[in-house]
């Protein structure tokens, strides 16, 4: 059985011949190919396409063969140079799959068909993944092989790669890149990473999020294009600094050819050489950028700490370290004891936004009462103020409390200073949907999310509660399919720096606004977040039906703690 490849120079002696020619010496065997259309897509609903596939001799029938996949369907090259390496040992058995872009007929004689090429390549998100694993590869499957072989795939990441030429190339790019459980390596030629459909942002997601398990080989040419969308050339050179700087394998060929496929074929043998090396084991993640790495610990990932929850939000720690949050939809209150949770409150009268304050009561925005409910150490509840929902809360050290309701007024929200008494008045108005709330370590700046926007919004705390020199200050990123960040809980470590929880993850901030990593949740998740533990370091993310933690290196900032002024921000 295949365990490990040939080493790098003996991979390319052995594939030095099909790069010049592509011509099958006699004793190589050489594969099938099949085609079939495919019609049934849920995806890309109303699409036609053609799906061809190839399987190699070597393939039994009953042990899952590793994928390729590529965009625009077969290109000739693949099944000669699949022959030769897979015969050299060099490459897995490995099923080649070519897809072609979908089509949507025309609606009568006279009209055109609907080409959706560029709207499933160049477009982001994660629905040209989705048509490929849930549809595509299970139509693969279900054929058969000539000689009645069964056509097993196989399911791991690491035996999965990916490719294409241009816009075919940010395609497969896309897909690893939102489904890196599926696909891990990425052939991409002459690739389109420019602005018709956003993929000129690729090169900053690259150096902000959370690196991934990928291994990514690129080719371009200096002659390739320059038009309305950007410069091909410079794009791809951007890509591959990009990749680079985030600590990513990554190997490049440039040369000085232009917009065309027909340099891809000399390359391929050494992509798959790079791509496939060291296989069955799986590429590593990137290293990350020196701001991720001031915040993460090596090894570190994410712990599932409960599921099964309707919705959870509203995770407080207290003075210990330890760690509540809320069911808003069972209306129940949990405690983190020993790592795992226990009720706290069998009714928390649809607790949602909640915080700790300096008196050691949790206060907390009881939606079914529309009320600020201060909580003590037995689960008994007095009255804090009343009159409005609310949302998210903040409770400061000098015991006064910030509050959102977005709720009274559509695309009017408001904001609530509530003073130690009990005292509401409204402080802010006009955010779309208020979300998130909280204070900078020294306790003189207020943030308050604007979930449906892409802006979380600043303002300076004046002595009596009011506030001033309004801003939107903290700029996030907006995942393609969404039209608003969804920004919603706000926490502040002691370093200064915003966290927030958005859609595309937590986005973290500098002082100065700017977000500087992007660290996604395991089930994509995630409505808000508390740095708890004995010593603050332990990062707590409620994301939708699950609760997550993970040790990081930095520690939350309290804000029923005495003020404090970290570090001032590199400008």
């Amino acid at each position: 059985m295949f365990r490990r490849l040939l080493p790098l120079p003996l991979f390319l002696a052995a594939a030095a011949a099909v790069a010049q020619d592509g011509k099958q010496p006699a004793a190589v065997p050489k594969g099938d190919t099949f085609t079939f259309t495919f019609d049934a897509s849920k995806v890309f609903p109303g699409t036609t396409r053609t799906v061809t596939v190839y399987v190699p001799k070597q393939y039994d029938g009953k042990t899952p063969a590793c994928v390729y996949v590529n965009q625009d369907g077969l290109p000739g090259y693949v099944p000669p140079t699949f022959d030769k390496l897979i015969a050299e040992k060099a490459m897995p058995v490995t099923i080649a799959v070519g897809i072609t872009p979908g089509v949507v007929k025309e609606a009568r004689k006279d009209a055109l068909p609907r080409y959706n090429r560029s709207f499933e390549y160049d477009g982001l998100g994660d629905a040209y993944a989705r048509l490929v694993l849930d549809e595509v590869l299970p139509a693969v499957e279900s054929k058969a092989a000539p000689g009645d072989r069964k056509l097993v795939l196989s399911k791991k990441g690491a035996d999965r790669a990916i490719g294409g030429a241009s816009s075919g190339a940010i395609c497969a790019f896309t897909a690893a890149w939102e489904r890196p459980d599926a696909f891990t390596r990425v052939f991409s030629t002459i690739g389109t990473y420019v602005g018709l459909r956003g993929g000129d942002g690729y090169p900053t997601l690259v150096r902000k999020f959370e690196p991934k398990p990928l291994r990514v080989y690129l080719q371009d040419g200096s002659k390739d294009l320059n038009i309305y969308g950007g410069d091909w050339w410079m794009a791809n050179q951007t890509m591959e600094r990009a990749l680079a700087f985030a600590g990513y394998e990554v190997k490049h060929s440039w040369n000085d050819g232009g917009h065309n496929g027909g340099l891809a074929a000399g390359v391929f043998p050494e992509a798959m050489a790079f791509l496939w090396k060291d296989w069955p084991e799986a590429p590593r993640a990137g290293l990350g950028s020196s701001q991720m790495k001031e915040i993460l610990i090596p090894g570190e990932g994410w712990r599932l700490v409960g599921e099964g929850y309707k919705f959870t939000e509203g995770p407080a720690t207290n003075a210990k370290g330890e760690v509540f949050f809320n069911d808003v939809g069972g209306s129940k209150t949990y405690r983190v004891v020993d790592g795992k949770p226990a009720v706290f409150l069998a009714d928390s009268k649809r607790g949602d936004g909640q915080r700790f304050g300096p008196d050691g009561r949790l206060y907390a925005n009881a939606a079914a009462e529309s009320k600020i409910l201060a909580w003590d150490a037995d689960g008994k509840a007095t009255e804090f103020a009343a009159g409005f929902k609310g949302n998210d809360l903040v409770v400061l050290h000098n015991g006064s409390v910030y509050a959102t309701d977005p709720f009274e007024t559509a695309g009017n929200s408001k904001v609530y200073h509530v003073s130690p008494k009990g005292e509401k008045k409204v402080v802010d108005t006009g955010l779309k949907f208020a979300n998130g709330i909280t204070v900078s370590p020294d306790q003189t700046l207020l943030y308050v999310a604007d979930s449906r926007t892409h802006w979380v919004y600043s303002y300076q705390i004046r002595d009596d509660g009011s506030l001033a020199y309004k801003q939107k200050y903290y700029h996030l990123h907006v995942h393609d399919r969404d039209d608003d960040s969804g920004a919603d809980g706000l926490r502040c470590d002691r370093d200064g720096r915003l966290w927030v929880a958005t859609r595309l993850g937590l986005q973290v901030c500098d002082q100065a606004g700017r977000v500087n990593c992007v660290i996604p949740t395991p089930n994509g998740r995630v409505s808000n977040l508390t740095f708890g533990g004995p010593d603050g370091d332990i990062l707590y993310a409620t994301c939708g039906d699950k609760v997550y933690s993970r040790k990081v290196r930095v520690k939350g900032a309290n804000a029923f703690e005495p003020p404090f002024a970290p570090a001032k921000p590199k400008l």
